[in-house]
């Protein structure tokens, strides 16, 4: 019972700092929220008895690639005036889209609670089922999407890295 509780929490708080992401107008302040969001999903895998994933949930994406990103926003120069403004011009899309994601999500909800789609769903979409693909067919794909996050950092610091010796 508490453990369904925690589970809707960090659920509701990942989907929370999801949101923070798309309103939020500071690249700071964005970053912020996905560490928000990361540590959420770190706890929902830890709950979920997932522990060697939540361990990585938190060392590898909140611990190495947040750092990476934290330090890139840190290089970038934030004195544009877009920054200035608080909230996102996407803001009433976001939250249309929110709305929209929470209808079909309480839809799904309302299938599971019917005994013959239970069944198929829990067949399904499982977690068995997404490992042997992941780890079969994805694995390669998510680390090159990995490396591709540490050159964007490495792009945005040479970029913002000011010449030495150019004066001009």
């Amino acid at each position: 019972m508490i453990e369904d509780l925690l589970l809707y929490t960090f659920a509701i708080t990942a989907v929370v700092g999801a949101g923070m992401m798309i309103v939020l107008r500071q690249p700071m302040r964005v970053a912020m929220a996905l560490i928000y969001t990361m540590i959420a999903l770190g706890a929902i895998y830890g709950l979920l008895r997932v522990d060697v994933i939540a361990v990585f949930q938190i060392m590898i994406y909140v611990g190495a690639v947040m750092v990476f990103m934290v330090y890139a926003i840190m290089l970038a120069d934030v004195r544009d005036a877009s920054f200035v403004e608080r909230y996102s011009r996407l803001l009433w899309p976001g939250l249309i889209a929110a709305v929209l994601l929470l209808a079909v999500l309480l839809g799904a909800a309302w299938d599971a609670l019917l005994p013959a789609t239970a069944a198929l769903g829990t067949a399904r979409f499982g977690v068995q089922p997404f490992s042997i693909a992941f780890l079969g067919q994805y694995w390669l794909y998510f680390e090159l999407t990995s490396v591709l996050l540490v050159v964007a950092v490495l792009a945005a610091i040479a970029v913002v890295k000011p010449r030495r010796g150019h004066h001009g």
